[in-house]
């Protein structure tokens, strides 16, 4: 199975947006899913339903992180590789989704939801894309992962 039908798959099964793409890598970043999924937690619904950051692309970073973030906090040209590694992701989302903002991708005015996550029902996925979403970043971190052999 392909990192991004894990993805997908995780989210289906109740996991919020990032927890599922964190966790679809988990294996190769040396964590195990309970931690995984304990450090996403948080990031789902645009960080913790204020739909701002799209959890997928939290997601993504989390992982982009775990496998090459610099080691040294005092090395700027091995930190600016990284930021520039970490904007190429996100320009990639942005490219095939049109925003990086949870609330735009939704369709959704500004600010914070409320705090209850909605009922995951069939009526739930009918209106809303998240499913994608998160398929689609596991696919672009997979690939973007193996272009840079990292």
């Amino acid at each position: 199975m392909t990192k991004n039908e894990q993805a997908k798959q995780l989210f289906l099964q109740g996991h919020n947006c990032a927890q599922a793409v964190l966790c679809a890598f988990a294996d190769e970043l040396g964590l195990d899913d309970k931690t995984a999924l304990a450090i996403s937690a948080a990031f789902g619904g645009g960080l913790g339903r204020q739909r701002e950051v799209c959890g997928a692309v939290s997601g993504m970073c989390m992982a982009l992180s775990l496998k090459s973030a610099p080691k040294d906090p005092n090395d700027h040209a091995a930190k600016a590789a990284f930021y520039a590694r970490v904007q190429e992701v996100c320009r990639r989302f942005k490219q095939e989704n049109g925003s990086i903002i949870c609330r735009e991708l939704l369709g959704l005015s500004a600010g914070p939801d409320a705090p209850t996550p909605e009922k995951r029902t069939p009526a739930y996925y009918d209106h809303r894309t998240c499913a994608d979403k998160v398929k689609c970043a596991a696919a672009i971190l997979e690939k973007y992962l193996k272009e840079e052999n990292l």
